[in-house]
């Protein structure tokens, strides 16, 4: 298991209970007690866990408080999977509406592979990366930056999707719930997202497997509103994300293709 693999799936154990201790992650993960010890301080120098007596106990910082840069290299190899999964579920000649995050991010990097495509995106990081790619037509949504997020948001985004139309739309999220189904932190990303499915043929989202069990506070639409989602394997497994196994279940009951990268 790579660095990056073994501190995703570190910081999950450690958000999935109230308190794990050095010995029980060194025995899931299969290293020594000394690795253990050394990546929960890389973890508690990112603000992502605090260091207890044996152990380590969750920060519990929450998406919405925590800014797009702050977010980008939390589980960034497990991101990149799902960026390349989403991807190929891409038709070359399509049009494709990207949304905000940072799991997004790694879907317009492997976009360009996709090409040609003609792709609008919802977020200043995401036209920074497809920008000038052979193969891509891109056309960026107008619309207010929200701050520290730079996810084109507002009257202006929502108007100018009301006058377009996608093959495709890549969506990311916040939360899925079985009973409350895709939400958002945002109001005002939440109707962006709720304008994005209105105006697409088909809808892939994507999200790792932490958002899974999660309730949002605006809820974007019910779990059958979208076609595909795509996931890290992690949320099959109750003792990485306790809400994992429901909430695919249910997912699969509403007809959505469930893909794990």
């Amino acid at each position: 298991m790579g660095v990056a693999n073994r501190l995703d799936l570190t910081l999950r154990l450690v958000q999935g209970s109230d308190r794990v201790s050095v010995s029980e992650l060194s025995h899931r993960l299969g290293v020594s007690e000394m690795t253990v010890r050394r990546d929960l301080d890389a973890l508690e120098r990112q603000g992502l866990v605090r260091r207890v007596h044996g152990g380590a106990v969750a920060t519990r910082i929450r998406d919405e408080q925590a800014g797009f840069s702050a977010r980008e290299p939390w589980q960034a190899a497990t991101k990149d999977r799902l960026g390349a999964a989403a991807a190929a579920l891409v038709e070359p000649g399509s049009r494709v509406l990207l949304d905000a995050g940072t799991t997004t991010v790694h879907v317009a990097e492997h976009l360009a592979a996709r090409g040609p495509l003609t792709v609008a995106v919802l977020s200043i990081q995401a036209a920074v990366v497809l920008a000038d790619k052979p193969g891509i037509d891109l056309l960026v949504v107008g619309g207010r930056s929200r701050p520290g997020e730079r996810s084109l948001i507002g009257p202006l985004a929502l108007r100018t999707l009301e006058s377009l139309a996608f093959d495709c739309f890549v969506m990311s999220i916040g939360g899925i719930h079985a009973e409350h189904g895709w939400s958002e932190f945002s109001l005002d990303d939440a109707a962006v997202k709720q304008a994005g499915l209105a105006r697409a043929g088909r809808t892939v989202a994507v999200a790792d497997a932490t958002k899974l069990g999660v309730r949002a506070f605006s809820r974007v639409a019910s779990l059958g509103a979208a076609h595909q989602f795509v996931t890290d394997r992690a949320a099959e497994d109750p003792a990485t994300h306790p809400g994992g196994p429901q909430t695919l279940d249910a997912l699969r009951d509403a007809g959505v293709d469930v893909q794990l990268a």
